[in-house]
């Protein structure tokens, strides 16, 4: 890809694929379909060569574009990638296929206008995870609000709009402090450049009115206990391809945030405060736990879930300084920090082929209560054999890369503090009780009723879908090594910067 700006490419790609899919309109959707189809195909194999030539070996920023943008606020158009900004690009245009391939057959109101949402709400997410200049960020993160508002409020559910403006206000309002805490440090810096900001020396008091600031931005993009409570209402009634790339992608943004923003702009305020954010993780792990296997409905037990296996992201984040504390060193808490890496990659794989899954089940029978099934694998063996796989997955089970993520973070938690290793492991217990209870409600038993028994195994379509995630699923349980010698170098680079003290000298 030399002398082509690659990432420009990767989100201007989907962007105008999703225009030119307004402008066609819905008068031909099988169109409208293969031109979805071929744009999130196309920007997945443009995707790849950032692999192939990124260096693992530094941790600067590669693929840099700059281009002068807002010259009066010395804002740059100003991208570039990292070893933790891109496997989260590489999952944003990998989970964008399947989504289009799921709704081929299902979406019939306004398909076009479907397809243009999400290329565009794609193209928006990449943008966020390349984004090298805040205000640039800023504006791609509230940006990809708007396709998504527009897929949960017009192809949702019945209480699509309560679910909606719930969506909106809890993310609009938590952005709203970080453009607060940007502007701020916009005044100081002279300019909007991340890396200026990262250098920046600010007093404990600045930097803790700016942690808290991005947190509460963060934490509701996560979610974090308590402000996750729009998760629930709106992943019921998103349509399926909603669900999807809010739980794969959209989520995976508050962990980002935070190793973005939150450690390396203020890591004395993150010192002094990570007890909150460990103690809001340790929560989500446990609580939230109890509260999936309270659910009826299938649709809000996995979004619960979410919320649960998103606390290791969190958690694994801030061991750092605690482990410093024990140990005296950083070095150990390499593993917390790769962990909630694998774990966001993971669980952006593993909680979008459940969704997926729930969903091929509610296109036959138009339930999402699991007391409306029973007995499924019965006639659909090939759906459940994937079903059981991604269900052990979001369990842990060795050999799935749910499993990865969530060892690496309870290793370093033994570093840090026992009873944090103890509470955070609880969830390999939780976890296997509301997956489990699900399955054995839902696929295995007797055939419930007339209608499971006329419900037809998986199509062409769907097979593939499913096949995809579930090797993605095994490939990265089996071999966690490339992606964690990736984002290698970033994260000791990030290690070095939580070593620093901020404050400025007397």
């Amino acid at each position: 890809m030399h002398g082509i700006d690659i990432l420009s490419l990767l989100i201007w790609l989907p962007i105008g694929g999703g225009l030119a899919l307004l402008a066609l309109g819905d008068g031909n959707a099988r169109l409208a379909r293969w031109l979805a189809l071929l744009v999130a195909f196309a920007t997945f194999v443009l995707c790849l060569p950032l692999w192939q030539g990124f260096d693992t070996a530094t941790a600067s920023f590669q693929y840099v574009e700059r281009l002068s943008w807002i010259s009066q606020l010395h804002a740059d158009y100003h991208l570039g990638v990292d070893g933790i900004s891109l496997p989260l690009i590489q999952l944003t245009t990998f989970m964008t296929v399947p989504v289009i391939i799921a709704g081929w057959s299902v979406v019939e109101k306004r398909p076009a206008q479907y397809y243009a949402a999400f290329l565009i709400l794609e193209g928006l997410m990449i943008g966020v995870f390349c984004a090298l200049d805040a205000l640039l960020f800023y504006f791609f993160w509230e940006a990809m609000l708007i396709p998504m508002f527009l897929i949960i409020g017009i192809w949702g559910g019945p209480r699509r709009v309560y679910a909606t403006l719930k969506f909106f206000l809890y993310t609009f309002l938590g952005s709203v402090l970080m453009l607060v805490a940007l502007i701020y440090l916009y005044l100081a810096a002279g300019d909007y450049t991340i890396s200026g900001f990262q250098s920046l020396p600010l007093t404990l008091i600045e930097q803790r009115w700016i942690f808290l600031a991005f947190l509460v931005a963060f934490a509701v993009k996560v979610p974090m206990w308590p402000v996750h409570t729009w998760l629930p209402d709106a992943h019921v009634e998103a349509p399926t391809g909603g669900s999807v790339i809010l739980a794969a992608i959209m989520l995976k943004m508050g962990g980002y945030g935070l190793l973005r923003f939150s450690l390396p702009i203020t890591p004395d305020a993150s010192r002094e405060l990570d007890w909150l954010v460990i103690g809001l993780s340790l929560i989500a792990v446990v609580y939230i736990g109890f509260v999936a296997l309270m659910q009826s409905d299938m649709k809000k037990l996995i979004a619960y879930s979410s919320v649960a296996h998103m606390g290791f992201v969190t958690l694994g984040a801030f061991l750092a300084f605690d482990i410093q504390a024990s140990t005296g060193a950083l070095a150990g808490a390499v593993n917390g920090l790769d962990g909630a890496m694998v774990q966001m990659i993971s669980h952006g794989l593993i909680s979008g082929a459940l969704f997926l899954c729930i969903g091929v089940m509610y296109d036959r029978l138009h339930s999402r209560e699991i007391s409306a099934y029973g007995g499924v694998i019965n006639v659909m063996p090939k759906f459940g054999a994937f079903m059981v796989l991604f269900a052990l997955a979001n369990s842990g089970l060795p050999g799935t890369s749910g499993f990865v993520g969530e060892f690496l973070v309870i290793l370093a938690a033994f570093k840090a503090n026992f009873w944090y290793a103890f509470l955070a492991a609880t969830t390999l217990i939780l976890g296997a009780a509301y997956t489990l209870w699900l399955v054995k409600r839902v696929i295995f038993g007797p055939v419930a009723n007339d209608q499971v028994a006329a419900m037809k195994d998986l199509n062409g379509r769907e097979f593939l879908v499913l096949a995809m995630l579930a090797l993605a699923v095994l490939a990265l349980g089996l071999w966690p090594a490339p992606l964690v010698q990736t984002m290698e170098a970033t994260v000791q680079h990030l290690l070095q910067q939580l070593s620093l003290s901020k404050i400025p000298a007397v």
